[in-house]
């Protein structure tokens, strides 16, 4: 993984910094459930064991909470004020985790059984139910002045992940999506919420219009870079560092954007690969490796690096426009190389 050293802090101290000034406030709203969904919902952060007892664990690498409260500092304001924020934007992203989880059919996660393997589909997809409507209610009990506005973003951006969500689904069954329509899934799917992330660290930091809108643009480039890397990880990334199964997204024959670029790419190793995805059993076995291989034959794993290093670029470009303080405009710029280097 590389990381940029700043002057400030390295973005893997971001992220502890950002998990402890929004952790509080997120166990307390998720300890605030009714007992049923705060099992699965405890389970599924890593504050719980399967039986309830306590458990030592993380809730993930916190990095939307991080660009909350970072894009707070951007626009002169301190980090605390965009707690609210940093939380309800952490509640949706795990809402989606726990949903996508169980359409995937996806065993592990972050080293560990998912919700709904243990507890089943039902109780994971309350739970995920759950944290959506308590990410509106954090938003509204903080009082702050910009939580209406922030609610109407919030719901605005659930709408483009579900959308998002929806075409991923959708084009498993497919055989003819296009790379502009991958592209457009990806931007709803992931880049959305990494842009509202920012636009409501800004938000709630008080910013004019054009330094939210700007940093949403950081945010949306950021997203879907960030996009990038995880397809190139769901299928040439390591389990052990992942905590995800190997090849889960070729087993599923999810058309990620390796997956569409490969496939569009007119080459015999893409005339291949449409042929071992398009039989009536999903691949499985060495059908899995023989996939992986087609996919970096026919251009997709370098095409998807490119990709996710210019999108960096001009993520960094939007972030340079908003006219950030000097030390988050650094932090925010390590965790954004971080965030398009990592390997998990």
């Amino acid at each position: 993984m590389v990381e940029v050293t700043t002057t400030g802090r390295q973005a893997h101290e971001v992220l502890a910094w950002s998990r402890d000034q929004a952790g509080p406030a997120l166990r307390g709203a998720v300890e605030s459930l009714p007992p049923s969904m705060r099992s699965v919902a405890g389970y599924h952060f890593g504050w719980l064991d399967r039986h309830g007892a306590a458990a030592v664990g993380g809730g993930g690498k916190a990095v939307r909470p991080a660009l909350a409260l970072l894009s707070a500092e951007a626009v002169g304001a301190d980090a605390g004020t965009a707690v609210p924020a940093a939380v309800a934007v952490e509640l949706v992203h795990n809402f989606s985790l726990l949903h996508d989880d169980v359409m995937d059919g996806d065993l592990t996660r972050r080293h560990r059984a998912t919700a709904w393997s243990l507890f089943g589909v039902s109780p994971a997809i309350l739970a995920g139910d759950a944290l959506l409507a308590l990410a509106f209610d954090v938003l509204a009990a903080s009082g702050h002045p910009a939580a209406p506005e922030g609610g109407r973003l919030l719901g605005a951006t659930v709408l483009d992940l579900i959308d998002g969500q929806g075409a991923d689904t959708s084009f498993e069954t497919r055989g003819d999506v296009s790379l502009q329509e991958c592209l457009s899934m990806a931007e709803s799917k992931t880049g959305a919420l990494l842009g509202a992330s920012c636009a409501l660290g800004a938000l709630f930091g008080g910013a004019a219009p054009e330094r939210v809108e700007r940093l949403r643009a950081f945010g949306d480039r950021l997203g879907l870079a960030f996009q990038f890397v995880d397809d190139l990880l769901g299928i040439w990334g390591d389990p052990a560092v992942t905590g995800k199964p190997i090849h889960s997204d070729l087993r599923n024959r999810k058309k990620s954007l390796p997956v569409v670029a490969a496939l569009s790419s007119g080459s015999p190793a893409g005339d291949e690969l449409a042929a071992l995805y398009g039989r009536e059993e999903p691949p499985a076995g060495p059908d899995l490796v023989r996939a992986a291989e087609l996919i970096e034959l026919a251009g997709g794993r370098a095409w998807s690096t490119q990709q996710a290093g210019e999108l960096l670029r001009e993520a960094l470009g939007h972030l340079a426009a908003a006219s950030p303080t000097p030390g988050a405009a650094t932090e925010l710029r390590a965790l954004a190389h971080l965030i398009t280097h990592r390997d998990h």
